[in-house]
């Protein structure tokens, strides 16, 4: 019976919580990276607060679907993750409870979140998307405030360049200005240089009046007849003044646009009208296409004089006339004539060109303006998808790394997004220029985090140790034959002490099993090719000696003895197949030894692990050697005391 059970409520307690606090959080850190884009056009605009509060507002209705899969990846990492690392996990294994059925309550809430995400990009993030992209036009439109700096030339005031040497904020006076003024032309320019000066913003803040006192204005005489060339350099005119004001059209009231403006873009539409708009400019395409056909055909013989009846008439007949050959009529032509055909011709091939190059320029704006709404259209439906793919990279892989808190989580989330971001972006920029198949580019991040999903899931489901750094450890050692030593130390509880004289048996028994080992192998000698790769043989030689080997280590190292404990640390730890063929699989071992490159390799580094192997026997022999005189003496020790 499929029911809400007290482990989907404990569940979900431990699910919601982080969900919604990566949720905003994600959406915190999108809405600062947005208004990091445009910070430099919005400041020092004077906007007001309710402005500012509802251009934030619709900032952030539009990021929520971008947030969520970011939320829901990082949420379940850190879930599964404390989960895993509180044992939590393996107590509900324990209890007969899989995987997929602790998964179950958070992926119907994965499956809701993903509904949500595309009604709001279906629904209310056009809405929000026409508020937004009109408060931000709107924005880039008003005014600034005026804050002139010291010491530099101030350009936002239009037709004006402010020089202020000092300033004093409480008063605002200026001191040593320089104005350059161009109101009335760059040709009718203005120089203004004044002991001091104001700025205000009149009431209405539509004019800016500039207050000045002591100094001068240097203006370009108008040129005259007479008096020489224009390009002739002539002395400004100076006209020094006590007093003198200026009133410039500065309106600096925030004018909301018209919202009609931005609803053609496609971020701006629902899925339905998407369709309906790609469904005009397809038939708006093809109309103009014909339409372009027909204007081409119809120009052509309006530049001959001819009708198309007339055309096709002459045409017949001089082909006839010439049989195809019409370099016939113009070798005949007289030289003048044959200047004016060609100079005709670049003409109508000019004009031509100019005429497709401007129908060429339509056809691709309509084809261009068709792909960003097929993207929009796509992206609506493969961003709420991942969502859903994000819960099956994120549940699975928090439950095999085993660790919680915002630490390796976030740092994992952070990056497994950036990778969806890189190729999402590049599949949709690919798509919206044409150079992919629209389905291709726009699907292409789902299709790869389809897969990467389904193997965490599988691993996870099989208690898998993907991120066991140890196995990894372990797999570079056998692969490029590294060393592992040994590391016993005296134990600080000992229950039973070795038998020293069964020890020395076993002793005995290993080296002879050892010097045995090197007579029948001869592992210092070249193996041969043939029976390496294509006769593959097991050693359970090998495997017997190794077995008898950890035997006395384990026995042994229970000794309280200090000299053996060294003696045993002496001792190798054996690879035993790494002096056989590479892989179990027979046929695997012929492919690698039919190609030669590859097998020549292998057959080297079999060589080398056959005389480390050789070597191996040699030390175990002399490590026995010297640990049977201290089993004895300790064996006789032991005898006297009883």
């Amino acid at each position: 019976m499929l029911g809400i059970k007290k482990l989907d409520i404990y569940i979900l307690r431990k699910f919601l919580p982080l969900f919604v606090a990566a949720f905003f959080i994600c959406l915190f850190v999108f809405m600062m990276q947005f208004t990091w884009r445009y910070l430099d056009e919005l400041v020092g605009k004077g906007l007001t607060l309710d402005i500012l509060a509802q251009f934030f507002w619709h900032m952030g209705l539009t990021l929520v679907p971008t947030s969520m899969p970011l939320a829901v990846l990082l949420a379940t990492l850190i879930t599964f993750g404390n989960m895993g690392e509180q044992l939590e996990l393996l107590a509900m294994k324990a209890a007969g409870v899989s995987l997929m059925r602790i998964m179950r309550p958070i992926l119907l809430v994965a499956i809701l979140v993903t509904g949500i995400s595309f009604h709001f990009q279906n629904s209310t993030s056009p809405k929000a998307q026409v508020n937004m992209r009109t408060l931000l036009y709107s924005m880039k439109q008003t005014q600034p405030a005026v804050e002139i700096p010291e010491g530099v030339f101030y350009n936002n005031v239009p037709n004006m360049n402010v020089y202020v040497q000092r300033k004093i904020p409480k008063t605002g006076m200026l001191y040593q200005v320089i104005l350059y003024k161009t109101d009335e032309g760059f040709e009718n320019a203005q120089i203004v240089l004044a002991d001091s000066g104001k700025m205000e913003i009149t009431e209405d803040k539509l004019h800016l009046k500039v207050t000045l006192w002591d100094g001068n204005l240097y203006q370009k005489p108008p040129f005259r007849p007479g008096q020489g060339p224009a390009g002739v350099n002539h002395p400004y005119l100076r006209q020094p003044f006590h007093y003198k004001q200026f009133l410039y059209d500065f309106d600096s009231n925030f004018n909301m646009a018209d919202e009609e403006l931005m609803r053609n873009m496609p971020s701006t539409k629902s899925m339905a009208k998407i369709e309906v708009d790609i469904d005009s400019m397809v038939h708006m395409s093809d109309s103009l296409g014909k339409r372009n056909f027909a204007a081409s055909k119809s120009r052509w013989y309006a530049s001959q004089h001819l009708s198309k009846e007339d055309s096709t008439h002459l045409r017949e007949q001089l082909t006839s006339a010439t049989k195809g050959d019409f370099n016939k009529i113009y070798k005949g032509l007289p030289q003048d004539e044959k200047e004016k055909v060609l100079q005709s011709m670049k003409v109508n091939i000019a004009s031509q060109t100019l005429d497709w190059e401007g129908m060429s320029f339509m056809t691709k704006e309509n084809n261009k303006m068709i792909r960003r709404h097929w993207v929009e259209w796509h992206q609506k439906m493969a961003l709420s998808l991942a969502c859903l793919l994000f819960f099956f990279i994120g549940a699975p892989l928090g439950a095999i790394i085993r660790k919680g808190g915002l630490g390796l989580p976030t740092v994992i989330s952070v990056a497994i997004f950036i990778f969806y971001y890189i190729i999402n972006t590049s599949g949709m920029k690919m798509a919206r220029d044409g150079a992919w198949d629209m389905v291709y580019g726009m699907w292409i991040s789902s299709a790869v985090l389809l897969p990467i999903g389904i193997f965490f899931t599988y691993k996870a489901n099989k208690d898998s140790n993907l991120f066991n750094a140890e196995a990894y450890k372990q797999l570079v050692r056998n692969i490029f034959g590294l060393r592992v030593v040994r590391n016993i130390s005296r134990k600080e509880v000992i229950i039973d002490d070795p038998d020293y004289s069964a020890m020395c048996v076993a002793i005995q028994e290993l080296r002879q099993a050892c010097g045995e080992y090197i007579e029948l192998k001869k592992l210092y000698r070249a193996p041969n090719y043939l029976r390496v790769f294509f006769r593959y043989q097991e050693d359970h030689h090998a495997e017997e000696i190794s077995e008898q080997l950890e035997a006395v280590v384990e026995v042994l190292s229970n000794t309280k003895d200090a000299k053996i404990l060294g003696l045993l640390n002496e001792l190798p730890i054996i690879f035993v197949r790494s002096h056989l063929a590479p892989f179990n699989n027979a046929r695997w071992n012929q492919i690698a030894g039919i190609l030669l490159p590859i097998g020549i390799l292998l057959w080297w580094r079999i060589w080398n692990f056959r005389r480390r192997l050789n070597n191996d026997m040699k030390q175990i022999i002399r490590v026995c050697d010297m640990l049977e005189p201290c089993l004895e003496k300790l064996s006789r020790n032991n005898k006297t005391e009883i």
